[in-house]
């Protein structure tokens, strides 16, 4: 999945956060909602300009982030 096709940032848009394009939803409320075990059909049904392929990227767009930086975990 390439996340960049359905994500994006700008300063004067929800002050910077990623979103998805064309919307003001941000990444970090679809995996809020996911972590939170909000189903994808409540997802969809809650943010009707939202697709299945919008959830996926935020999916990948987190995981990509991950690989980025080492979060200590406490022991």
């Amino acid at each position: 999945m390439n996340w960049k096709k359905h994500i994006s940032s700008h300063p004067d848009i929800c002050h910077g956060q990623a979103v998805i394009k064309g919307t003001r939803i941000p990444v970090s409320v679809i995996l809020d909602n996911l972590a939170a075990h909000v189903s994808t059909e409540e997802i969809l049904k809650s943010y009707p300009t939202l697709d299945l392929q919008a959830i996926q990227a935020a999916i990948a767009y987190a995981a990509e982030l991950a690989k980025e930086r080492i979060v200590e975990l406490a022991a």
